[in-house]
Parts: structure tokens; sequence; C-alpha cells
């Protein structure tokens, strides 16, 4: 017979398997896997920020920001290191160097490279939101998307609607590619909670 202890701890170590596991996948380019991690670590940086930024909306876009490094990134990930750990890490550097902008005002484009990386990262295959998504009736879509906040509205008219690629998203809201698959993704999850509810 268990105690509350050992279930917990196997409960932990459960976890710790699925989250090693998830994070060798993504290190493999697996889309299912860097879902996982987003889902499994957005509300742990957005707390974070959110006692930095004393603001939702900045604490947000750095954690999109933040998983965008990470996905770019996640292949110099130590596993001898704390997987919430790292993205914190990469959290407080992202908010450093917006403060950093901000005093100097200079913006900074994303170079050629970064983008072809990100081609890698992109999965075109749908994802159980899309299915979700997409088999809502019209209306009832419009009204549940109008839920969203307008960045993730923004996201999700542009690819669901207007059917733009990635690269094309990037473009029209002039933001890096990983930026646009981060909001995705966050959007993407939103959104079928709320049709899910309603």
């Amino acid at each position: 017979m268990y105690d509350k202890f050992d279930i917990k701890t196997k409960s932990l170590e459960i976890d710790k398997n699925n989250i090693e596991q998830n994070i060798t996948k993504a290190k493999n380019g697996s889309q299912a896997a860097f879902r996982f991690l987003l889902n499994s670590f957005w509300a742990d940086v957005y707390n974070y920020q959110l006692k930095r930024t004393k603001s939702e909306n900045d604490a947000e876009d750095i954690v999109i920001q933040t998983f965008s490094k990470a996905f770019d990134k996640i292949h110099t990930f130590d596993d001898k290191y704390v997987f919430k750990t790292w993205l914190i890490t990469i959290s407080k550097n992202v908010h450093i160097d917006l403060l950093r902008k901000k005093n100097s005002s200079i913006s900074v484009e994303t170079t050629k490279e970064q983008e072809d990386k990100v081609f890698l990262v992109v999965d075109e295959n749908p994802t159980p939101e899309d299915k979700i998504i997409r088999e809502q009736n019209l209306a009832k879509l419009l009204r549940d998307i109008k839920q969203l906040k307008p960045k993730y509205q923004e996201v999700i008219q542009l690819r669901y609607f207007q059917e733009l690629s990635y690269k094309e998203i990037s473009e029209q809201i002039n933001e890096p590619m990983n930026n646009v698959k981060v909001k995705l993704l966050r959007a993407k999850k939103l959104l079928s909670e709320i049709i899910k509810r309603s």
C-alpha cells in the first residue's frame, strides 16, 4: 500500500519522464512536442513575467518571445538542468533586452538565417485544436474568436480565413516567424477551450 508521499513522488516521476520525452522529441522537430511544452510551461513563465512587468499584455508578449527563442534554441538545452528554469532564464533575458531596446529605441530585424531555421520547426499537419476549430459553425466560430485578445484574433483570422502561410503572417504583422508560430499555438489552444466551454 502506497502512502500519499509515494503516490506524489511517482506522479512527479511520470511528469518528469513525460517532459523529458517531449524535450527529446522537440529537439527532433516534433510539432506536437513543442505544443506540449508550450501548454505545460506557459503559465509558469507568464506568472513569472506578470510579477516582473505588472502588465498582462507585456507579460504575454514576453512569453511569446520566450517560447519563440526556446523553440529556436531547443537543441542547446542541456538535460542536466531543469527545463522550467531554462525557460525562466530565457524569459528574464528577453525582458532585459526589451528594456534596453526601449531605452535605446533601436529595433532589430531578424536575420534570414533565423527565418530559415523556423521552416524546420513549422509543421503544417493539423493539430487537435485545428480539428475542433474547423468543425465549428462559422457564425459561432466568429463569436468565439471575438472572445480572444486582439493579437490572437489577428493571427487566427490571417491563418484560417485568409489562409496565409506562417511567412506571410510574419510579414503582415511584422514579427519573426517563431513569434507567429507561438502566437498561433497559444491562440488555437485558447480558442479550442472557448469552443469546448460553449
